[in-house]
């Protein structure tokens, strides 16, 4: 069996805390320090999100700009790491602050899977697609794993970010995020008709070469995601908050990105 396959194995083990094990209510903010403390404890996979700073340096937040998660506004990118790590995220307990992606890493440093999504950068100012700061996402997040123990996996939406990544020397699993794109979203509005079909019918495969897929629990049912699954593609599902959701996800999908309950409990 090849190391990625066994990689892979690891990641589809057991369900993914999507963003950690979070619980605003009780002041544990997505994507903290506290949050992943609570998914390695309970033997849980992690799914993060980088952003990339002002500085250069991978960022474990999922948007970019501070306006909903914490008390401050403006662009992740307008700031430096340094200055990010003296901002408290929003109503955390712990008065937790945005990590930077090799804190998470020591943090983890293997105890369970890490399923790490590269977001799409995008020009503060006219919030186009910003292709230069895309691939210095993707060197810096290679660079700063590529001694890493553990497993681990980076996914996105964006089949170019993924080419990136291989182009920055990633040699573990990657995979692609797929979803039915809607009017309302930013993918939507910055993609052609002939782009959204080739999206969401996987045909950008031959560019991109992913190892598994990340689907929208909601359209598990997209052709081409049941049919590179026949095919054997792993297919994980997001984001699944409930145990109905769950029930109906089965038989579709062979691991769960999970939030606000709690499936079976993890083998520690």
């Amino acid at each position: 069996m090849s190391i990625n396959a066994n990689i892979l194995d690891e990641i589809f083990r057991n369900p993914i805390a999507h963003r950690g094990l979070h619980d605003k209510k009780n002041g544990v903010i997505e994507n903290s320090q506290t949050a992943f403390a609570n998914a390695i404890k309970a033997g849980y996979g992690i799914e993060c999100d980088l952003q990339l700073s002002g500085d250069g340096e991978p960022m474990v937040f999922h948007d970019d700009d501070l306006n909903r998660l914490t008390n401050q506004t403006g662009a992740v990118t307008k700031l430096s790491a340094g200055q990010l790590a003296h901002i408290s995220l929003k109503n955390s307990k712990n008065s937790d602050v945005p990590q930077t992606f090799f804190q998470l890493l020591e943090q983890v440093a293997g105890k369970v899977p890490l399923i790490v999504e590269i977001k799409n950068q995008k020009s503060p100012e006219d919030k186009t697609t910003n292709d230069k700061a895309n691939l210095m996402l993707a060197q810096a997040a290679v660079n700063i794993a590529k001694n890493y123990n553990g497993p681990l996996v980076f996914k996105s939406f964006y089949p170019k970010m993924l080419q990136n990544l291989r182009q920055a020397g990633f040699t573990g699993p990657i995979g692609i995020i797929i979803t039915k794109l809607q009017p309302k979203s930013s993918m939507f509005r910055e993609t052609s008709p002939l782009q959204r079909l080739v999206i969401h019918n996987l045909l950008h495969y031959m560019r991109c070469k992913f190892d598994f897929i990340s689907c929208d629990c909601n359209h598990l049912d997209l052709p081409a995601v049941r049919l590179f699954r026949n095919f054997g593609f792993k297919t994980m599902t997001w984001t699944v908050s409930s145990q109905k959701i769950e029930q109906k996800t089965r038989g579709f999908a062979d691991q769960l990105v999970f939030e606000n309950y709690l499936p079976y409990r993890a083998k520690s």
